[in-house]
């Protein structure tokens, strides 16, 4: 009788397992997709991305090519891996109408590199994704548009088989989706904040985030440096060569400045010739390193537009917040902003391409000090 009502009771005990499993997943993906919304910065968005398809799909390496820039379609890896061993000789880039990129586009499903071989003609150059050894490839589409593929690397032997399932595959493209919302989402968020000539940041998300890193700068007591900067007379550049030539003068002076600042400090198109950095965690030995350091390089970089040599020099003005100083500080961003732009004129009224640090003086000044 109990061997009967086992028997019984079994089909049932699976139908229940089942939905349970099913109840679970959901569960899992609601709580991913929040996580992935909360997320506005794409570094992080992408860090995030590959720790939740190691953890769901039990790998040990994970990839992701993105979107080159806010100019390109073409698909990148970069620095946008982990677990893996990338070949120097090996360019990790998809030109936007690779046959890769193609297939992906048209079948919204993951394959192994395996199928992708038998998918696409053998003069296709897989080398890119091949050369990874991945285990499976995954397409991140999003309103019928591939802004991405995550490539996962091989599988953690827990026991059980190493090929995917056909439920690993549907739980690894409910993932890509919600990663694929969240990546156009942050991209929409960065095209709308950068400045399109100089693919610097505009000037509000400088002020946004300004005001997030002040805050967070107080509660740490910790500093924060601003430097503005100022082409010195950028006007005869367009009046003598034309608005294209100061066009390609901004964009080659916000060259040089992203590359003189690191990953966590923010530079920004202030408006016409002029641009802000912000500089975390740093002080105000710091910010005249940094901004001495870039008006150097400006000043003996030979910048030539349509044959014509140019030099172009630079004036610079910086400010500090560092709530530990016992000297008056700025209570919002636009103070801060406004001490640096002080200081930058100071250098105006100095001659030029030499860089001013907004001293005591202004401090005391904000305060009705005399001093």
């Amino acid at each position: 009788m109990d061997e009967k009502k086992r028997k019984i009771k079994s089909p049932t005990d699976a139908v229940i397992a089942h939905y349970e499993k099913k109840v679970y997943d959901l569960q899992q993906l609601i709580e991913i997709s929040k996580s992935f919304s909360s997320i506005l910065e794409f570094s992080a968005l992408v860090e995030a991305i590959l720790y939740v398809c190691m953890c769901q799909m039990r790998v040990l390496a994970a990839g992701m090519f993105c979107v080159e820039n806010i100019d390109s379609n073409n698909l990148v890896l970069a620095n946008n891996y982990t677990g893996f061993d990338l070949k120097p000789d090996i360019t990790y880039r998809l030109e936007e109408n690779h046959p890769l990129i193609c297939l992906l586009d048209s079948m919204n499903q993951p394959f192994s590199v395996e199928e992708l071989r038998q998918q696409l003609s053998e003069d296709v150059d897989l080398s890119p994704v091949e050369s990874l050894s991945p285990s499976l490839v995954v397409p991140l589409k999003f309103q019928n548009h591939l802004n991405g593929i995550i490539v996962l690397g091989d599988r953690i032997n827990i026991g059980q088989e190493d090929a995917f399932s056909e439920e690993d595959k549907q739980q690894i493209l409910d993932i890509a989706m919600l990663a694929s919302m969240a990546v156009n989402n942050t991209i929409l968020i960065e095209r709308s904040s950068t400045d399109m000539m100089t693919h610097l940041k505009l000037k509000y998300f400088f002020y946004k985030s300004l005001e997030y890193k002040m805050t967070f700068a107080r509660e740490q007591q910790i500093p924060l440096a601003v430097i503005m900067f100022d082409i010195d007379f950028f006007k005869r550049f367009n009046d003598t060569y034309g608005h294209a030539c100061g066009d390609y003068v901004l964009q080659r002076i916000a060259g040089v400045i992203q590359k003189g600042v690191r990953e966590q400090d923010l530079a920004a198109r202030y408006g016409g010739e002029e641009f802000v950095v912000m500089l975390y965690n740093t002080d105000a030995e710091g910010a005249a390193s940094v901004a001495e350091r870039i008006r150097k390089i400006v000043e003996a970089d030979d910048i030539v537009y349509d044959g014509i040599h140019m030099q172009v020099t630079l004036s610079a003005g910086y400010a500090v917040f560092n709530s530990a100083s016992d000297m008056p500080q700025p209570d919002t961003p636009q103070e801060l902003v406004d001490f640096a732009d002080k200081a930058l004129y100071i250098s105006k009224r100095n001659g030029r391409n030499c860089v001013t640090g907004s001293d005591r003086l202004l401090f005391l000044q904000k305060n009705n000090i005399s001093g």
